[in-house]
């Protein structure tokens, strides 16, 4: 797959190829250097993106990438890379999903990684946001999210993901993002590579490039951007419900994750 970075603008490649270690391992097209296995340790947060700090490498706005990996149910995945940031695409996991299923699957010839069970619940804050974690036998997500503009405002949706729900839910929602904010954020460095074809654009009480996937696409795709930043540790043995999440919030997840979980 090739495309444009949605904040650096620049053109990047990326090629997906089976592998008997299990985990995503990630390695550059121009270096022989062996994959490296990516884990919660790499995660740098950047404002609307998921980074990675690989070695001496840096990797951005992976999470709609991995958010596919992981919701198709892959478990082996060897990733090679050019450039610094993952192509958005069409701003969702849906260009991911559709090249996974023409391509095939296969099953794996070593086990994939234990999954995450937890045994208590969880409660993390950042600011006014906050995700709670109950143990649960299955994994469960609920997204609510609060806008002040018209166009979006409040909405919830949950789901208990499967392969086949992600794929019909969760992989089509598209990024957004604020007209109002936009020279904001170019100023900063951030979303030089952001156009009406992989971003849905709000102006407030409507929308500039219409018509939506679905009527609450915004906190779909917010869920979208939990899973892929879940794919560090795998989907847990829980139920997670977040109100107003950000991708420095899924770290601090992860995080307690990591600390609070056993490994079954």
């Amino acid at each position: 797959m090739s495309g444009i970075g949605l904040h650096t603008g620049e053109e990047s490649k990326v090629r997906l190829l089976p592998t008997d270690i299990p985990g995503f391992h990630i390695s550059w097209f121009d270096q022989s250097d062996p994959p490296i296995t990516i884990n919660a340790q790499q995660v740098r947060h950047t404002p609307l993106c998921t980074t990675l700090e690989i070695g001496k490498h840096k990797l951005s706005t992976v999470e709609h990438m991995l958010a596919a990996l992981v919701g198709c149910g892959l478990t082996h995945v060897h990733i090679q890379v050019s450039g610094e940031e993952i192509p958005l695409l069409d701003g969702s996991a849906l260009c991911w999903v559709e090249s996974i299923q023409k391509v095939g699957y296969s099953p794996a010839k070593t086990p994939g990684r234990a999954v995450p069970v937890l045994s208590q619940p969880l409660v993390i804050h950042r600011g006014d946001s906050v995700i709670t974690v109950i143990p649960a036998d299955k994994f469960k997500v609920i997204g609510i999210i609060d806008f002040s503009y018209q166009a979006i405002g409040q909405q919830m949706f949950s789901i208990e993901l499967s392969p086949n729900n992600f794929v019909k839910e969760i992989a089509p929602a598209r990024t957004f993002g604020f007209l109002d904010q936009i020279e904001a954020l170019k100023k900063q460095g951030l979303v030089k590579g952001g156009d009406l074809n992989n971003a849905l654009v709000c102006t407030g009480d409507s929308w500039l490039n219409p018509p939506l996937r679905f009527k609450d696409e915004p906190v779909r795709h917010k869920l979208l951007d939990l899973i892929g930043d879940l794919a560090f540790i795998g989907l847990p043995k829980a139920q997670i419900l977040v109100y107003r999440g950000s991708h420095a919030l899924h770290a601090d997840l992860v995080t307690a994750f990591l600390k609070n979980c056993s490994i079954a």
